[in-house]
């Protein structure tokens, strides 16, 4: 039997509403070391978007350099293999590779074809040994697949070319791997979504190449014993169990406050047969819903937050990051500055402010106007009140008014 240990979606670098997540990252990381650690894991799979950027800081490198030196450290004999994703600068990723490999990591951001076409087994297939040392299973290490990675379909393909090119990409992955280690134990890596997969508002691109969603499950060859994935940050298995995202380290978005964030544990004995459980994580920063349910008044914050019995002198990294909704009745100029002025008094983080309005009375239905007959400052009024739940002021119309000059 092997372990391994599946985790994706880091998004080192990223911040939220401009507030900076290491923090929450070193905590998070710590957790799955310890976790590897502790499940003496032969292998450690990173399923793509280990940075939030394709220009990560020096900062999110230097945190990536040193989780995988504390790996190496807490797993001597395990194999580390991490995939680029959709965020992923797959050339950086790539480059320190003489570096990764004195460290027995592997780093993949990219298909590597032999000449001729052929996949590179050398590059994409990786040995994963048990405690005895003896190899026990490969790894399939494939990146999220760009439009110059798939084949290309021919006249006859019927459907979406794009999910055609991604299934024969898989399909010719596994034939050659098959080739080579017979029936093996065979895990595989992909970084891209699968249809049945639920996503979290606003936080996942829709990322497969030529304008297309999502890729049926079974784009993935039934003999695989486990599919290791990445993008989607709510852990879950999708066409069967044995396909599956860890989801992400921390929530990255106001939608993935209750998700159980973590790592997933796959076991997989002799005859491929896997089982995969979740590990969540313990946060380190609370995220607040205020309310839980529904909107409050604008008199009525400051109770909701004391109710909450805080910390009153935690750590800045550690000060909770709030959701408000709020409910007004009438205009709301100077609502934003008040909301603040009210969450300063408290070591909190306001990172959203939703705005809830009565429903105004049905109007004597009229014609709808045409584009070209609204001013182009009523549509930046009504966007901007909408985005940002109040007025723009006279300085944001000005500056709306330059810039339509210009234009």
């Amino acid at each position: 039997m092997i372990r391994l240990l599946h985790t994706a979606d880091w998004h080192l670098g990223a911040a939220l509403q401009g507030w900076p997540r290491e923090a929450e990252h070193r905590a998070a990381i710590y957790q799955l070391i310890s976790r590897a650690r502790e499940r003496d894991v032969d292998a450690v799979v990173i399923a793509g978007d280990v940075f939030d950027s394709l220009n990560p800081s020096a900062e999110a490198q230097r945190l990536l350099y040193e989780t995988l030196r504390d790996l190496r450290a807490a797993c001597p004999r395990a194999t580390l293999a991490l995939i680029a994703g959709n965020h992923d600068p797959a050339g950086r990723l790539e480059a320190p590779r003489a570096l990764f490999e004195i460290a027995g990591v592997y780093s993949i951001g990219v298909i590597a074809r032999r000449e001729g076409g052929a996949l590179d087994l050398a590059t994409h297939l990786l040995p994963i040994r048990a405690a005895s040392g003896a190899v026990a299973a490969q790894l399939l290490a494939l990146p999220y697949p760009r439009a110059a990675d798939l084949p290309l379909a021919g006249a006859e393909v019927t459907g979406s070319p794009v999910v055609w090119g991604v299934r024969e990409l898989y399909r010719e992955a596994v034939a050659a791997a098959r080739a080579k280690i017979g029936d093996a134990p065979l895990v595989l890596t992909g970084h891209l979504h699968i249809a049945g997969g639920l996503e979290s508002e606003g936080a996942e691109r829709r990322i497969l190449v030529g304008g297309e969603h999502a890729a049926p499950p079974d784009i993935f060859p039934a003999d695989v014993a486990y599919v290791a994935l990445g993008h989607l940050h709510r852990p879950q298995s999708v066409g069967r169990e044995t396909i599956r995202y860890s989801g992400s380290l921390i929530p990255m978005s106001k939608t993935e406050i209750d998700y159980p964030h973590g790592v997933t544990i796959v076991d997989i004995d002799a005859a491929g047969r896997a089982k995969a459980e979740h590990v969540p994580f313990t946060r380190s920063v609370p995220h607040l819903r205020l309310p839980a349910r529904g909107a409050l008044a604008v008199s009525e914050i400051e109770a909701a937050i004391v109710a909450r019995g805080l910390d009153q002198e935690p750590p800045d990294a550690a000060r909770p990051f709030v959701h408000l909704s709020v409910k007004v009745d009438g205009p709301s100029a100077g609502l934003k500055a008040e909301v603040d002025a009210i969450c300063d008094k408290f070591p909190i983080r306001l990172v959203s402010l939703a705005v809830e309005r009565p429903q105004a009375a049905p109007a004597t239905p009229i014609a709808p106007l045409r584009l070209a007959e609204r001013q182009p400052v009523d549509l930046f009024r009504e966007a901007f009140e909408t985005t940002h739940g109040v007025a723009p002021s006279q300085d944001h119309l000005r500056f709306f008014d330059q810039i339509a000059e210009e234009e």
